[in-house]
């Protein structure tokens, strides 16, 4: 008895998580991992490529549906786990074009991985009506966004760090 009424609210539950009429917009907003260098296109450190691999593992039951980067080594192989586990592609966007990438966020709707830098993460953010904090610093790659788009516009944001040793 008592396990048909545990099953009976679980799947009230899941129906109501899935259902149709659930139409608010998960955007997940990180910077890349740790580089190798300052050159304009460096790859991902050990550190960096541990980061994103823990990424893919914390967004692994998420429902995630895109995984975006800009067009910069870095970003994409720090989305390109959590696409290889949903197996999706990595969509790539124009950091400068932020305005235009927000609205296609928002249109689309669903659920989404963004992936940026220290200086267009918070940019979109803020596009996005959500709150970015305070500026990330170089070397501040632990930031993880959670914004939410209700289907009435309205943005929430909950601002996230990685573990200590996550990225290890």
């Amino acid at each position: 008895m008592m396990q048909a009424l545990r099953f009976a609210v679980s799947a009230l539950v899941l129906a109501g998580a899935f259902s149709p009429a659930r139409a608010d917009t998960l955007v997940v907003l990180v910077r890349h991992g740790e580089k190798v260098d300052e050159s304009r296109n460096a790859e991902l450190s050990p550190t960096g490529r541990a980061r994103a691999r823990a990424l893919a593992a914390m967004l692994k039951d998420a429902g995630i549906e895109a995984v975006y980067s800009t067009e910069f080594a870095r970003t994409r192989a720090t989305g390109e786990p959590t696409a290889a586990l949903l197996s999706k592609p990595v969509e790539i966007y124009d950091g400068d074009g932020l305005e235009a990438f927000a609205r296609t966020l928002r249109s689309r709707g669903g659920r989404s991985l963004v992936v940026g830098h220290s200086d267009t993460t918070p940019e979109l953010v803020r596009l996005l009506g959500g709150d970015p904090g305070s500026p990330i610093a170089s070397d501040e790659y632990d930031r993880l966004y959670l914004l939410t788009l209700s289907v009435e516009g309205k943005a929430s944001t909950t601002l996230l760090r990685f573990p200590s040793g996550a990225a290890k």
